[in-house]
């Protein structure tokens, strides 16, 4: 399963979002550090959720680490997240 797959998986499961948008941005950052041939290294995801609605940013984006789980993140060099509830 693609990672960008896995992420949707993960975070839909968690948070039943309303809105959920993955960008794989690792074309971006071809020659930086953490990019790997192929891509699925730079993440930008958009997520809006209820379950959110009542944290504080730092909150909202441990939940959305917690959800990814330690083995998913760490196959993720860069993760940009705009989450709110």
């Amino acid at each position: 399963m693609a990672t960008s797959d896995e992420i949707k998986a993960r975070l839909v499961a968690a948070f039943a979002p309303t809105r959920l948008e993955i960008l794989d941005e690792s074309e971006h950052h071809r020659g930086h550090a953490g990019y790997r041939e192929g891509g699925e290294s730079h993440f930008r995801i958009t997520i809006r959720a209820r379950a959110l609605a009542d944290m504080s940013r730092i909150e909202r984006h441990r939940a959305i680490h917690r959800a990814l789980g330690p083995e998913l993140v760490a196959r993720i060099h860069a993760l940009s997240l705009d989450a709110d509830g």
